[in-house]
C-alpha cells in the first residue's frame, strides 16, 4: 500500500542546506500498522508530509495505494486520511457540523454526510458531545475528532503523525483502541511516534529513525531479540562514576545517566563479570538488575538519547 525508495528531503541550499531525510526505503503491506519511531527531529513527520503530498521530495520515489506522490497527487489524496500533529479543526464549529462539512467536501450529499458523521462520532465515542463546539473539547477529544475527520471518506490508508503526543494515559489508550479497531477493518496505518510503548503496543513493524535515516527495522520482537537475550543495568552514584564503571567493565557497556547498561546473550555471567570488575576498580554500586530487552534498549543502542515515555 505504501512504497518508498531512496526518499530524500533537503531544506535550503548550499552551506545552509539541511538534509532532514537522507535516503530511506520501506514498504507497508495492506492491513499493516507500520511505526516510524524516533525522537524529535529524526525526520518522521517530514516523511509523512511527503507521502501526503504536502512536501515535495528532493530525491527518490514514493507511491501510496499504487499512485505516485509527484505525478498523481489527486489520486494519492483520495487514498488516505491524515491526522497530523496540528489538528485542522475549527474551534467554533460543533463536532457534528464539522464532520458533515468534511463529508460534503468529499462529495457526499447532505443525508449521506450526516449519516457518516453520526457513524464516526459513535466510533470515536463522541456522540453525546456532537453539539458542543470543538473549542470546548479536551485534547484527547480533539484527537479523537481529528481521527474521525480523517476517516470520513473510508480511506484504505491512514497517516497518524504522533497522534497521542501530549495526551494523558487514558486518552492515549482510547486512541490506541481505535487504531487497533481500524486495522481489524483492513485499514493500513502509517504511525509516527516518540513513544516506545505506543510502537510496541500497536505496530506490526517498526522502523527506528535517527538523523534522517532508518537505523533499524523489524517487528518489535525481532528488534528486541537482536539486542541479545538479557540486559544488565548497574546503578552508580553519579554520571562521573558511571563513566568510570563503563571503562572498567568494557564489554560494550553504555552509560545512561547514572547507570551502565550491557546487552548480552548470557546475563548471569555478564553480571558476575561486571560486578567483579567494579570491585577490582573499587567502584561501589547502588543497585543492579537483570532483565529482558525492550524497545527502549534497542532505541538507546542506536541513537544518542531516549524517546518519550508515558
Amino acid at each position: 500500500m505504501i512504497e518508498v525508495e531512496g526518499l530524500v528531503k533537503t531544506f535550503g541550499t548550499g552551506d545552509n542546506a539541511v538534509k532532514a531525510v537522507r535516503g530511506i526505503d520501506f514498504t507497508v503491506p495492506e492491513g499493516q500498522i507500520y511505526g516510524l519511531l524516533g525522537a524529535n527531529g529524526a525526520g518522521k513527520s517530514t516523511v509523512v508530509l511527503m507521502l501526503a503530498t504536502l512536501l515535495r521530495q528532493t530525491e527518490g520515489t514514493a507511491r501510496v495505494n499504487g499512485f505516485d506522490v509527484l505525478t498523481q497527487p489527486n489520486e494519492v489524496r483520495q487514498s488516505f486520511g491524515a491526522a497530523l500533529q496540528e489538528t485542522g479543526l475549527d474551534p467554533l464549529q460543533k463536532a457534528g457540523e464539522l464532520l458533515e462539512l468534511h463529508g460534503r467536501l468529499y462529495g457526499y450529499d447532505k443525508a449521506a454526510a450526516a449519516a457518516r458523521a453520526a457513524e464516526l462520532l459513535e466510533v470515536v465515542g463522541l456522540t453525546e458531545d456532537r453539539g458542543r463546539r470543538v473549542g470546548t473539547y479536551s485534547g484527547g477529544m480533539r484527537r479523537r475528532l481529528d481521527l474521525a475527520a480523517a476517516l470520513i471518506h473510508h480511506p484504505p490508508i491512514l497517516f497518524l503523525d504522533e497522534p497521542t503526543t501530549g495526551l494523558d494515559p487514558a486518552s492515549r489508550r482510547a486512541i490506541w483502541d481505535e487504531v487497533a479497531k481500524l486495522q481489524k477493518e483492513g485499514v493500513t496505518v502509517l504511525l509516527t511516534t516518540q513513544y516506545l510503548e505506543e510502537a510496541d503496543q500497536l505496530a506490526d513493524h517498526v522502523a527506528i529513525m535517527a538523523d534522517g535515516i532508518i537505523a533499524a527495522s523489524g517487528t518489535p520482537d525481532e528488534l528486541k531479540s537482536g539486542m541479545g537475550a538479557d540486559v544488565v543495568d548497574i546503578e552508580l552514584a553519579d554520571s562521573e562514576t558511571a563513566n568510570r564503571a563503563a571503562v572498567a567493565i568494557g564489554n560494550d557497556a553504555k552509560v545512561i545517566g547514572h547507570e551502565v547498561r550491557i546487552s548480552t546473550t548470557d546475563g548471569p555471567t555478564t553480571l558476575a563479570e561486571a560486578i567483579n570488575a567494579l570491585k577490582q576498580a573499587q567502584i561501589e554500586t547502588k543497585g543492579v538488575s537483570l532483565t529482558q530487552p525492550t524497545l527502549d534498549d534497542v532505541f538507546l543502542n542506536l541513537t544518542d538519547g531516549p524517546p518519550a515515555h508515558e
